[in-house]
């Protein structure tokens, strides 16, 4: 359905035909760390993230996961084989 309140005209999943189900019965304003992010839009009330209505809980447990801005770093760790008892193995699995 489409939002009424702070983004008219936009399809909101919280919205019902009694209105805003999300708890405070409204999107809530961007934090801080949000700024940067390409999900942002000017709502009635300021800017919103059109992603999920609660920024703040969002990112109380660390990262965003709809944050456009930042990005994880995956490490990679290369491991050094032993080719001696890398053959071994293999030649242990076949029997």
């Amino acid at each position: 359905m489409q939002c009424q309140t702070v983004l008219p005209g936009t399809e909101c999943t919280f919205w019902a035909k009694a209105g805003c189900t999300f708890e405070g019965h409204s999107c809530q304003v961007v934090v801080a760390d949000c700024e940067g992010c390409e999900r942002i839009v000017d709502g009635t009330i300021g800017k919103v993230c059109s992603a999920y209505p609660s920024p703040q809980k969002k990112w109380a447990g660390g990262l965003c996961n709809f944050a456009t801005h930042r990005k994880v770093e995956i490490k990679i760790v290369d491991t050094k084989i032993n080719p001696l008892k890398a053959s071994k193995k293999a030649s242990a699995k076949k029997k």
